[in-house]
C-alpha cells in the first residue's frame, strides 16, 4: 500500500489549453481522496496522469517514493474502475476478473483463490458464470470492482463509476465503495461531479474549478468553512443562498443591508475577524446562507418574503420564496448600484404551516453565515485572518498607535515622511513579542497548531500568533515587524510589505564533462552571465518539458530570499539603496536591470555585492505560459 504526492502537475495540451494547473497534494496511504467539480474541471484528466494514461506536462508524481513520470501504466501498481466498467461482454465474470491476474503470468491457482475471495468480499458468487450483458448496472459494477481488487493494488482509481446506475443503486453503491474501502485498507482516488458522492463518501475532497484546485479539505470543513463563493455554492443541498448586501457596523451590532431594502442585524463577534473597510456600508458584499441555517420566524423580523413553492420530502420541507422588502429603500439602493437576488430556499423540518402566497418572516442563524467578497469571491472571514486594519499617525519620525508613539526606522520613515494619518494593515505574524505596544488579551483560539489571540483595541481587535504561555486577560506586550505590513495613505499604498520571494530572468545550458572516463552531462541556470549548478534530476525535466527549446529560451527563476547569500563571488548586483526596517535590513540590487532585495547586515555600505544561492532553491517558471516547469 502507498500514498501518493502531486508536486506542482499541469497538463497543457498543443493548443495552449491548460487542463490541470498547479496541482499539488499529499495523499497519505489508506486515505480516500475525492476530486469533485463541473464537467472540465480536470479531475478526470488529473486521474488519467496519475494513472499514466495521460502525460503530465510539468510537475512531479510519486507513489510511495518511487517517481513514476515515466513509467508505464502497468508498472506504476494501481487499478483504474472506469466509467463505463469496461467489461469483455464475451467472457464471463469469472474471466474478466482473472483476465489481467493472467496476462502477468500467475498461477491458476492462485488467480482462483483471489477471484473467489473477491466475489465473496462484492457479494457476486452467484455470477461468476453469466456474461455482463446478463446482469443489472449495480452487477457489473461489482465485476469492475472485482477485476480491480484481485491486482492487489497500491491505489485505486475510480473515474465516475456510478453516474450510468439510477438514484437507489447509486446510493447503494456508495455504501458498498465505503465499506470496500475499509475492508482493503488501501488508498482510493474518486472522481465524481456529484458533490453528494463526494460528501458522503470522501476523508479529504478537492474541488475543482477550470483546472484549477479551489479547497482541499475535510467534507464538514468544506461544509462549514468553504474558502469562496464557488465552493459554498457547489458543495451542499439545496444550494446555498446567495445576496449582494452592505455591511454598517453600530456599536456591537453590525447591519445587515439587502438590496431589496430589507435589514437585519448580526452580533459583531460573528464578522469581527473582517476587514473594517467592509463594514461601514461603503462596500458591497456577498451574504451566503445554507437553506438549512434559515429559520421561518413567528415573530417579524427584517427579513421577509412569499411563499412560491412548498415540497413536502416527509421528514423535511424544502420552502422556495421571493423576498419581498421595503420598496422605498430598494428603489435607493438600486440608485446605489446593489443587484438583487431576491428568491431566497429555507429547509425546515416537517409540519410547518407554510402554503403557496404566504407571508413569512424568516431569520438566519448569525453563527452561520457567510461573507465573500465582491469581486474575488473569496471569504472575508478567514480562520485566521489575512490581516487587521487600523489607523495610525505618522509625525517627526514616529508611529502613533494603540496608544503609543514609537520611532520608524530609516525605510519606513523615509516612505512615509509627510502622510500624516495612514491605514495600516497588520497580518497576525506581523504582531511579535516586544516592548514598542500593549493590549488586553480578549481571547485565544485554538486552530490547530496555530494559537490565535485576539487583543482589544477600543471596541476592535488586533489578532496575533501566539504561544502557550499566552492567556485571556493577559496584557500582551508587542512590537510589530513594518517590513510585513501595508501602509495607505489614502487611496493609495505608501509602503507594501516585502515578499518572501525574488525573481531573476536567465537562460538554462548544459555542458559535457568526463568523470572516471564516463560522460556526465552538468546543467546550469545562467543569471546575468554566472552560472549556477542546476539539479540533474530538473535538467532532464527541462528537457522532457521544453525540448530542444529550452537552451533557447529566457526562464523565470524564483528563489525564496532566505536562500540568498552574500558571498565574496557570484551574481554581481550594484547597490542601489539600503533599506533600514529596524530588526532587519535588506540591500536593494540592480542585477542587469533587474531589481531585487536581499536581506543585508547592518552598515554596508558597498556599491557593489555578489549573492549566490543553491540550484536546489530555485523554481523555473515558463514565460511563455504560466507554469512552474521545475
Amino acid at each position: 500500500m502507498a500514498g501518493l504526492t502531486l508536486k506542482h502537475i499541469y497538463k497543457v495540451y498543443e493548443n495552449g489549453h491548460k487542463a490541470v494547473n498547479d496541482f499539488n497534494i499529499n495523499i497519505e496511504d489508506k486515505e480516500f481522496i475525492v476530486f469533485v467539480g463541473p464537467s472540465g474541471c480536470g479531475k478526470s484528466t488529473t486521474l488519467r496522469m496519475i494513472a499514466g494514461l495521460e502525460e503530465i506536462t510539468a510537475g512531479d508524481l510519486f507513489i510511495g517514493d518511487t517517481l513514476v513520470n515515466d513509467m508505464e501504466p502497468k508498472d506504476r501498481d494501481i487499478a483504474m474502475v472506469f466509467q463505463n466498467y469496461a467489461l469483455y461482454p464475451h467472457m464471463s465474470v469469472y474471466e474478466n476478473m482473472a483476465f489481467g491476474l493472467r496476462n502477468r503470468k500467475v498461477p491458476e491457482e492462485v488467480i482462483k483463490e483471489k477471484v473467489l475471495n473477491a466475489a465473496k468480499i462484492l457479494d457476486i458468487e452467484d455470477y461468476l458464470d453469466r456474461k455482463p450483458k446478463a446482469m443489472s448496472g449495480g452487477q457489473r459494477q461489482r465485476v469492475a470492482l472485482g477485476r480491480a481488487i484481485v491486482r492487489d493494488p497500491k491505489v485505486f482509481l475510480l473515474d465516475e463509476p456510478l453516474s450510468n446506475l439510477d438514484a437507489k443503486l447509486r446510493a447503494q453503491m456508495r455504501t458498498e465503495i465505503t465499506k470496500l474501502h475499509k475492508s482493503l485498507g488501501t488508498t482510493f482516488i474518486y472522481v465524481t461531479h456529484d458533490q453528494v458522492e463526494a460528501m458522503t463518501m470522501g476523508t479529504r475532497i478537492v474541488v475543482m474549478k477550470l483546472g484549477y484546485v479551489q479547497q482541499i479539505d475535510t467534507p464538514m470543513n468544506l461544509y462549514n468553512k468553504p474558502y469562496n463563493k464557488f465552493v459554498a455554492g457547489f458543495i451542499g443541498t439545496p444550494q446555498m443562498n446567495f445576496f449582494n448586501v452592505r455591511l454598517n457596523r453600530v456599536k456591537d451590532k453590525v447591519e445587515v443591508i439587502f438590496a431589496n431594502g430589507n435589514v437585519i442585524t448580526v452580533p459583531y463577534e460573528v464578522v469581527a475577524k473582517a476587514p473594517d473597510k467592509y463594514l461601514h456600508s461603503g462596500v458591497e458584499v456577498i451574504l451566503g446562507v445554507r437553506p438549512d441555517h434559515v429559520q421561518v420566524s413567528e415573530k417579524k423580523t427584517g427579513l421577509c418574503g412569499v411563499v412560491n413553492v412548498v415540497e413536502h420530502l416527509g421528514n423535511e420541507c424544502i420552502i422556495y420564496a421571493d423576498l419581498e422588502g421595503n420598496v422605498e429603500n430598494a428603489e435607493e439602493k438600486a440608485e446605489e448600484g446593489m443587484s438583487k437576488a431576491n428568491s431566497i430556499t429555507i429547509k425546515t423540518i416537517e409540519g410547518i404551516e407554510v402554503n403557496q402566497g404566504d407571508k413569512i418572516y424568516l431569520a438566519l442563524d448569525p453563527h452561520r453565515i457567510h461573507l465573500f467578497d465582491k469581486e474575488t469571491e473569496i471569504t472575508i472571514i478567514e480562520e485566521v485572518p489575512h490581516a487587521s486594519s487600523f489607523m495610525g499617525k505618522v509625525s517627526a519620525g514616529k508611529l502613533s498607535m494603540f496608544g503609543k508613539s514609537v520611532a520608524l526606522p530609516a525605510a519606513v520613515k523615509d516612505a512615509l515622511d509627510g502622510k500624516g494619518e495612514v491605514m495600516v494593515d497588520i497580518p497576525p505574524y506581523a504582531v511579535v513579542p516586544g516592548k514598542d505596544f500593549a493590549l488586553e488579551v480578549h481571547d485565544v483560539e485554538e486552530l490547530g497548531d496555530v494559537r490565535l489571540a485576539s487583543l482589544i483595541n477600543g471596541d476592535r481587535y488586533l489578532y496575533a500568533i501566539v504561544d502557550k504561555k499566552v492567556k485571556k486577560g493577559d496584557t500582551y506586550e508587542f512590537a510589530l515587524h513594518l517590513d510585513k505590513v501595508t501602509f495607505h495613505a489614502g487611496d493609495e499604498v505608501a509602503l507594501a510589505p516585502i515578499g518572501e520571494e525574488e525573481a531573476l530572468i536567465g537562460t538554462f545550458s548544459k555542458a559535457d564533462r568526463r568523470e572516471n572516463r564516463e560522460r556526465v552531462i552538468d546543467f546550469f541556470y545562467n543569471i546575468n552571465g554566472v552560472p549556477v549548478l542546476a539539479p540533474r534530476e530538473n535538467g532532464y525535466k527541462m528537457n522532457q518539458v521544453e525540448g530542444n527549446k529550452c537552451y533557447k529560451n529566457n526562464y523565470k527563476f524564483v528563489i525564496n530570499r532566505k536562500a540568498i547569500k552574500l558571498a565574496e563571488e557570484g551574481i554581481e548586483g550594484d547597490v542601489k539603496e539600503i533599506l533600514d526596517y529596524g530588526y532587519i535590513s535588506y540591500a536593494k540590487l540592480d542585477v542587469n536591470g533587474q531589481e531585487i532585495l536581499v536581506e543585508a547586515p547592518v552598515g554596508l555600505a558597498d556599491s557593489k555585492v555578489y549573492i549566490s544561492f543553491a540550484g536546489e532553491d530555485v523554481a523555473v517558471h515558463s514565460l511563455d505560459i504560466d507554469m512552474r516547469i521545475c
